[in-house]
């Protein structure tokens, strides 16, 4: 059962009727979703969320994360104000305590996001004492460049930034180039039982990049389950020979997030090529393909997030493809 009890906070703000506590489950998915979604709006995130969006997440996508116990909620009046959730990941050879929540515009800068991080980091630490002691050991939490309060709060409290994301939009899908594949590799439609295949297969091109967890039988079952899990949309390039998926693009339209923001908006997300198969053209190729998927199921525009330090110039690579940088988000680690 969700404890409901009052949390006490060491600094809390002096604003009558302020008060901490614990999560009390489906009760507080619709609170939870309204304060995300008017906290992003305000920070430059074209975000939906709604209740139902937070009851698939806790329900499947929560990962060394326990909701009674390691997400402390504030509110004023019994009103929700703003929340913050921590977690932790193993990403070798450190281990990584992360945390992320959202504020109301009206209630920052009065000290409520200040309590709330101690609190958490003081959860999180608590977690870490059970991890081997010779791991290196991080809190890690990510802002966009418009959450300037953010960042000066987690600068204040020790964070340094450590790596940058960029935000990409093609603002048409007009004049998709139609590249032909290299020889010896095809596609075709996805199947379920070739799934596990293309997870792997996602996973091993992804190995290089920063920041990416452990592969696990829990985040395969996970991936499965997540709400924008839309594989008839994957551009897979499957190498002939071998029947190996070797090129994906794991595309997705997130359609009540377009009904909300009134636009036609896909993600060619999941990008990525098998060492065997890169600078032939089959990554440019596959995301060509996702990008006439996009427009074929009637969407005007794509998105993708990329990160800014990749080695490979994979962000010329996307401005090359149309798209144009409009974010850039910034992650933060302290040591534990």
């Amino acid at each position: 059962m969700p404890d409901d009890r009052l949390i006490l906070v060491k600094n809390a703000s002096e604003i009558p009727e302020l008060r901490f506590r614990h999560f009390r489950g489906a009760n507080d998915y619709g609170s939870i979703a309204a304060v995300l979604t008017i906290s992003q709006r305000a920070d430059h995130y074209d975000r939906s969320v709604t209740a139902e969006d937070i009851a698939a997440r806790y329900a499947h996508s929560l990962t060394n994360c326990d909701p009674t116990t390691d997400i402390i909620m504030a509110e004023v009046a019994g009103e929700l104000i703003g929340y913050v959730r921590g977690w932790w990941e193993q990403e070798s050879p450190s281990l990584l305590y992360k945390h992320v929540g959202a504020l109301l515009p009206a209630w920052r800068r009065k000290g409520i996001g200040r309590a709330m991080l101690g609190w958490m980091e003081s959860r999180l630490k608590t977690i870490s004492e059970a991890h081997p002691r010779e791991s290196k050991k991080y809190f890690q939490a990510s802002v966009s460049q418009f959450q300037e309060g953010a960042t000066i709060l987690l600068e204040y409290a020790g964070y340094q930034p450590v790596r940058y994301f960029l935000e990409m939009v093609r603002p048409d899908l007009e004049d998709i180039p139609d590249i032909p594949l290299p020889d010896g590799v095809e596609t075709r439609s996805v199947t379920p039982g070739q799934y596990r295949a293309i997870w792997e297969s996602a996973h091993d091109s992804a190995e290089e990049e920063w920041g990416i967890p452990e592969p696990t039988e829990n985040a395969y079952q996970e991936w499965l389950k997540r709400p924008l899990f839309q594989p008839e949309l994957w551009q897979i390039a499957w190498d002939k020979a071998t029947g190996n998926p070797v090129g994906h693009v794991l595309t997705y339209i997130d359609h009540e997030e377009n009904k909300q923001f009134d636009r036609k908006r896909g993600y060619t997300e999941g990008v990525g090529v098998a060492r065997e198969w890169r600078r032939r053209g089959l990554e440019r190729g596959m995301i060509n393909r996702s990008l006439q998927a996009q427009k074929a199921a009637g969407m005007c525009e794509s998105a993708l997030v990329t990160d800014s330090d990749n080695s490979s110039g994979v962000t010329h690579l996307y401005e090359s493809c149309g798209f144009q940088i409009i974010k850039r988000d910034t992650v933060f680690r302290k040591p534990v």
